[in-house]
């Protein structure tokens, strides 16, 4: 990695600790620059625009969170071991956030109403991540884990909506049974959509 590059990443980084605060929202280049001991200009030369550093600071979270999340569970065997991985490995990442909470989850709530490049980023990241999961669900039905007739959308939302309220137990009340009680919800979502013993 050349030194521009390495600035780049260090900037990103920065405005990551900063936005998992503030939200991306709240992110100003003035102060970041300012924490990082470089001028505005500076920032400006790698990322040309308030907006520009918005959303390549998005496209960061997503790929840490696919390293941190869907990699390691490719890893397991295709189906449900797979999904538990993915299920865990989100609330495990969720755990274990730097500073604040995650700056996806609330640029869905800065930007929902907000039609431009960082909204449709945000909501093309969040379908990704849904997606994704729904995938992992239809594998799991492929290889027999689940009965046919769940309906991975579903099964999928449901997920993503475990996920949701134990970041807020988390970030907001900060009470960590939130992760068990989302555990203990998904454990109840798979005994039902898991096929009848012969």
């Amino acid at each position: 990695m050349n030194k521009g590059a390495q600035t780049r990443k260090a900037i990103l980084n920065t405005a990551h600790q900063m936005a998992s605060q503030v939200g991306l929202e709240g992110l100003s280049l003035g102060t970041l620059a300012e924490r990082m001991g470089l001028s505005k200009s500076g920032v400006f030369a790698h990322f040309g625009s308030r907006e520009e550093l918005v959303l390549a600071l998005i496209d960061e979270v997503r790929e840490e969170f696919g390293r941190r999340v869907f990699v390691p569970a490719i890893n397991k065997p295709r189906g449900l071991p797979r999904l538990e991985a993915i299920f865990d490995g989100w609330l495990s990442h969720i755990a274990n956030m730097r500073g604040g909470g995650c700056v996806i989850v609330a640029g869905a709530s800065e930007f929902d109403d907000r039609p431009g490049p960082v909204r449709d980023r945000i909501r093309r990241t969040a379908s990704e991540l849904r997606r994704t999961l729904a995938r992992a669900v239809r594998q799991s039905i492929e290889e027999g884990h689940l009965r046919t007739d769940t309906d991975p959308e579903q099964l999928a939302f449901e997920m993503h909506g475990l996920f949701l309220i134990a970041h807020q137990d988390w970030r907001l009340q900060e009470d960590a049974s939130g992760f068990t009680r989302a555990r203990m919800s998904f454990n109840r979502l798979i005994a039902m959509a898991s096929p009848l013993p012969h």
